[in-house]
């Protein structure tokens, strides 16, 4: 199956051969561009189809079809030698800088190598981004995990859970990476819980590509990425937090849902948690920045915490 990519490169290149041999029939041009003529059909159909939302065709890329020949009749520019402003270099640098930090979502030597190429181009552009290496190098574990996305292998992980607040081991099949706000996700199929899970990036510890292909079911395939709580396991209980601004930086430590923003930047968001007597520990140490509103079993641990550390503290200062 022809990769993405390698598509992607063939249309951008159909474009200057149509113009540059107008007229050519679909023969000739199946033949000098190496596919088949239904796949030569296929491409200027996707090619046409590009532009504005409702489809209606030709915005961006328009033909004409005469005797059995091709003809590009407006190709919006794409037959001329890019030349970017100093605002678009500035900003499309800054968005390949960003990129580039993000674990997984983009080869680092590769967008290094975009960003030193841009850079040059523009340095006599003002308001040109000053040179300099983007982002940390990715760890070896997150460059096993893109590596076994992309030859579609099977992968050996150890993992932290923190709604579980324990390591453990396990293989699975990648599927895709999903990126969620600014954290990247391994979605992939777990052999141990026989279903589909998001492991996050920075909690993958280490990682190996395995001798085998990933075998993901197709069904999980298919289906969108559900990313509605991370790493939640529909066996784990559920908690309702109120979470003051303050505190609104577990939002992207933790596995949450924001579900309500509410007056003065508070929210409330659903989390899964494996045991009432670690979520509570984790609640205590937030002081009155987080609030249990269910269920009450937890909100009744978290009190129960809370009276004992503080007889504790009357006894030391009795």
């Amino acid at each position: 199956m022809t990769s993405a990519s390698t598509r992607l490169v063939r249309l951008l290149n159909m474009v200057p051969y149509f113009q540059a041999n107008p007229r050519v029939s679909y023969a000739k041009a199946a033949a000098d561009l190496r596919v088949t003529r239904k796949q030569l059909e296929t491409d200027i159909n996707q090619l046409w189809m590009c532009g504005l939302p409702g489809c209606a065709g030709g915005d961006v890329i328009d033909f004409e079809f005469d005797d059995d020949t091709i003809k590009v009749t407006f190709s919006a520019g794409m037959d001329q030698p890019l030349r970017l402003t100093s605002t678009e270099a500035t900003g499309l640098l800054i968005a390949l800088r960003a990129l580039s930090e993000i674990p997984g979502v983009v080869d680092p030597a590769a967008a290094r190598s975009a960003i030193a190429k841009i850079e040059t181009a523009a340095g006599g552009l003002a308001g040109a981004a000053p040179a300099g290496e983007p982002g940390a190098p990715e760890s070896a574990a997150v460059a096993a995990v893109r590596r076994g996305v992309s030859e579609q292998r099977a992968l050996a992980i150890e993992y932290f859970s923190a709604s579980r607040d324990a390591q453990s081991k396990r293989v699975v099949d990648p599927i895709r990476v999903v990126l969620v706000g600014d954290q990247s996700y391994l979605e992939a199929w777990c052999r141990e819980a026989e279903d589909v899970r998001l492991f996050r990036f920075d909690r993958i510890l280490e990682a190996s590509v395995l001798d085998e292909p990933a075998a993901p079911p197709r069904p999980a395939v298919a289906a969108p990425p559900n990313t509605a709580l991370f790493d939640a396991d529909p066996s784990l209980p559920s908690a309702t937090l109120r979470i003051s601004p303050r505190a609104a930086w577990m939002l992207e430590y933790f596995p949450m849902r924001v579900t309500a923003q509410l007056a003065d930047g508070y929210c409330e968001a659903e989390m899964t948690y494996a045991a009432d007597e670690w979520l509570a520990r984790q609640i205590l140490g937030f002081g009155a920045d987080v609030q249990v509103l269910a269920p009450a079993s937890l909100a009744e641990s978290v009190r129960e915490a809370a009276s004992s550390a503080l007889a504790a503290y009357s006894g030391l200062a009795g």
